[in-house]
């Protein structure tokens, strides 16, 4: 037997077992989300489980998105928030919302001081047409928001996925 083979087995394996705690750690806080089976959730429905009753104005957010979208796979949105970013003040995260996809919690992108500017552009995934919200949270716990309605021509993610 190698005894070098020995020994970088032994290393290997320990690094593995090492790296099993910190994996595990990060599921720790990971959920299911529940699904809607295509009902079109109200306003209110779509953002209280994320305000929780803070205030929420309808201001200071821009969500940029085309208002006919020929393929719901691949809808482009651009979301921007006029505040500053600054240690004090600041936008933490911005959620997209969707009124009618099963899954309604379609993403959220966590932001600080660091960004300098309070924007994402990403694409989604819409089953058909719907009223897609962004909500912005501050550091001070307030909520701002925009909607607006996208009509989507072919439908994506019609099988819950």
């Amino acid at each position: 037997m190698n005894p070098r083979g020995s020994v970088r087995r032994r290393g290997l394996a320990g690094l593995l077992l090492g790296a099993l705690p910190w994996w595990g750690a990060g599921l720790r806080g990971v959920q299911a989300q529940q699904m809607n089976s295509g009902r079109l959730l109200r306003f209110d429905e779509l953002v209280q489980p994320w305000v929780a009753g803070a205030k929420l104005l309808k201001t200071d957010v821009t969500l940029t998105a085309p208002i006919l979208a020929e393929n719901g796979s691949w809808v482009p949105l651009q979301v921007q928030v006029s505040n500053p970013m600054t240690a004090q003040d600041h936008v933490t995260h911005i959620h997209l919302l969707s009124q009618r996809n099963p899954v309604s919690h379609m993403a959220v992108f966590e932001l600080g001081p660091w960004n300098g500017r309070a924007e994402i552009s990403t694409r989604v995934r819409l089953a058909g047409t719907q009223e897609v919200v962004a909500l912005a949270r501050l550091s001070s716990g307030e909520f701002r928001y925009d909607r607006m309605e996208i009509i989507v021509t072919e439908s994506a993610c019609v099988d819950a996925s």
